[in-house]
């Protein structure tokens, strides 16, 4: 993968540039990205994909809560698989949130033979998000660049927004988050050694520890499928607090199912396919004990 900083390292020759936050790639983004690939093929040019790390969000508003649907590894390897040839991060800071939208545009003249960029209608930038499509446009006249504009992409009527993935998230609706990605939605970790509680019941489960700006979906108990050293495992996964044993910090804890041997310390990226019931408080462990039993035929049933 081609990945440069900033404004700096930009591919030679003609470039077609699409911009944007790019959270999650969803299959919007997607679609921007494939037809300004395909007009740069036809016109001679290379595609290039800007994104932003940190996500604006995270340095405009730091207290927000979670919200963060891919990180920038994630993105990059996504905007790479739908038709980019470069992808240029740019680092978000204050200073870079400071810059007026004539200074990002002439900073982005350049950086490179800029001829097209493409953007959604929603595109602002700028300090104070001072600059819209429309401005983009002027200023493409004045620097000699075309500006296209993506039109919003709807799937049943909804429009396919990042927003929307998260709220459906938020919501534990992840087989709608899933088709408005594309692909089921997903986290990586880092497995962590726990209280061994689910070992001591009979289901051994690994636990997930998640970036901390990563948006989880509602607690509850999921059917996922885990990605294990290279091989896809089927999970019944509990997203929450554990009530049974007095509730306590959120964890992502998972049960494989048809697997043995000790994973702690890899990484593991969890895919969320259906939300099977809420986190519930039982009487006892042997109650809850019981449920997990049930739950993991449910997973069986969900991902067969």
């Amino acid at each position: 993968m081609s990945v440069s900083r900033d404004f700096a390292g930009w591919p030679k020759g003609p470039l077609h540039l699409a911009i944007g936050v790019f959270d999650g790639v969803h299959i919007g983004h997607q679609t921007l990205m494939r037809d300004a690939a395909r007009r740069a093929r036809n016109e001679g040019a290379t595609p290039v994909a800007a994104t932003f790390d940190p996500l604006p969000i995270e340095v405009l508003a730091p207290g927000a809560p979670p919200s963060a649907l891919s990180d920038i590894d994630e993105r990059c390897t996504a905007l790479e698989r739908f038709g980019a040839q470069h992808i240029v991060v740019f680092t978000f800071t204050p200073e870079f949130a400071a810059l007026t939208p004539e200074e990002f545009v002439e900073r982005l003249v350049g950086a490179g033979d800029l001829r097209r960029v493409c953007v959604g209608e929603d595109f602002q930038f700028g300090r104070d998000r001072a600059g819209d499509v429309r401005r983009l446009a002027e200023l493409g006249k004045t620097h000699g660049f075309v500006c296209d504009l993506a039109k919003p992409v709807t799937l049943d009527g909804q429009v396919v927004s990042s927003t929307g993935i998260r709220n459906a998230l938020l919501a534990g609706d992840v087989e709608n988050a899933g088709r408005l990605l594309g692909r089921p939605y997903a986290v990586t970790g880092v497995v962590e050694h726990g209280s061994k509680r689910g070992r001591a019941l009979g289901f051994p489960t690994m636990n997930l520890g998640v970036a901390p700006n990563r948006l989880l979906p509602r607690d509850g108990i999921y059917a996922v499928w885990a990605e294990v050293e290279g091989k896809r495992v089927k999970a019944a996964a509990s997203l929450g607090v554990r009530p049974t044993f007095g509730g306590g910090e959120r964890m992502l804890e998972a049960y494989l199912l048809d697997w043995s041997g000790e994973i702690y310390g890899d990484r593991v990226r969890c895919e969320f396919v259906r939300r099977l019931r809420d986190e519930l408080r039982f009487a006892s462990a042997t109650e809850l004990a019981a449920q997990i039993a049930r739950d993991v035929e449910q997973t069986r049933d969900a991902l067969r």
